[in-house]
């Protein structure tokens, strides 16, 4: 998947230095607050020399996030962090959503031809 969707990008919008925790939250649906959380307590707990430059790395290497990336649409932002996250179980969300759309579909078909004997007449005569 090499979609612009689902690559990491840092969040200059909404970020509060570089935009690099806000992209992973972007990234992971997780809430941003939780990230820069994250960073601070490993930075605290000693693993500095770790979080400080893989987040100065990150900061030079990702790049902005386009602008029209979700057309500011929460329903769509969510699904494409479900895709990000498990790309089989979406595949399969979206499989069992389209086989109910048929199901109910063949429902109102077969109400419709079965209870409108002048439609079913009109289909035999084109038969």
């Amino acid at each position: 998947m090499n979609s612009p969707r689902t690559t990491l990008y840092k969040d200059k919008q909404n970020g509060k230095i570089a935009g690099v925790c806000a992209g992973i939250a972007d990234y992971t649906g997780i809430n941003a607050i939780w990230i820069r959380l994250g960073a601070i307590f490993l930075t605290i707990m000693g693993f500095f020399p770790l979080v400080i430059p893989a987040y100065i790395v990150m900061a030079v290497l990702l790049n902005r996030k386009p602008a029209h990336l979700y057309a500011e649409d929460a329903k769509e932002t969510e699904y494409w962090q479900g895709v990000r996250q498990n790309p089989k179980r979406t595949a399969r969300q979206i499989r069992a959503q389209m086989k109910d759309v048929d199901r109910r579909l063949a429902n109102v078909e077969s109400y419709y031809v079965s209870s409108n004997p002048s439609l079913t007449a009109e289909i035999e005569r084109l038969r």
